[in-house]
């Protein structure tokens, strides 16, 4: 089997481009999909083929972080792997609250896919009070008035928004108040958050409207 040689070097957080952190999950998807296919080591030439992309893409991607295998022998993909999930903090375990419990948020919290990644939904909250004390799944509605003491006695660190965009700023500010600094916003707004917070949007209709351009006659 070839063996991985890694440079593990400081890795200054500034000096990486946005689009290549988004990118590394893409790395560790591929690379588990190799790791289950029994393949032990794999070029840039493959990386590249299964994200079309370059291997020189690949190349510099990586090279922000250390250096990876030599040049001709490939990268072993258990290793590779591994460090990538280390680098995005993929080897720990992350508590999430979840803010907004009508249909969308309860389809969210019943989604079984972010515990194997390592992201648990502890906390759930509404402004309703009608919903506020009722279970969803393993989660009771709390109060949005409880979400400072929540955050910090149940170690949050990521908010998940899925409230309506007319109350989504409020309840980003809540959040951010209660010193939550990654917020994962299913409403359809940017919000105005401080420099040091990191939010991530999902738009499922807006991604639909932009294929859409490419299916007109």
């Amino acid at each position: 089997m070839v063996t991985q040689e890694d440079r593990h070097e400081p890795i200054d957080v500034a000096m990486v481009p946005e689009v290549v952190v988004q990118r590394l999950p893409l790395y560790v998807r591929v690379l588990g999909q190799f790791a289950s296919a029994g393949i032990e080591v794999i070029s840039s030439e493959q990386l590249g083929a299964q994200l079309q992309m370059t291997p020189a893409q690949i190349r510099k991607d990586l090279s922000y972080f250390g250096r990876f295998g030599k040049q001709g022998r490939g990268y072993d993909v258990g290793n590779l792997a591994a460090r990538l999930r280390s680098i995005l903090g993929l080897d720990e375990r992350w508590n999430a609250v979840l803010i907004g419990m009508g249909r969308l948020g309860r389809a969210v919290a019943s989604y079984p896919g972010f515990e194997p990644e390592g992201f648990r939904i502890v906390a759930a909250f509404d402004a309703d009070e009608r919903l506020v004390g009722h279970q969803v799944g393993s989660l009771r509605v709390q109060q949005l008035s409880e979400l400072p003491e929540t955050v910090s006695t149940r170690d949050i660190k990521i908010g998940i928004v899925t409230v309506p965009a007319a109350y989504a700023q409020d309840v980003i500010n809540e959040l951010v108040r209660s010193g939550v600094k990654a917020i994962l916003n299913y409403a359809p707004i940017a919000p105005s958050v401080p420099p040091d917070v990191r939010v991530q949007g999902v738009d499922p209709v807006m991604a639909l409207q932009s294929m859409t351009f490419y299916l007109k006659d």
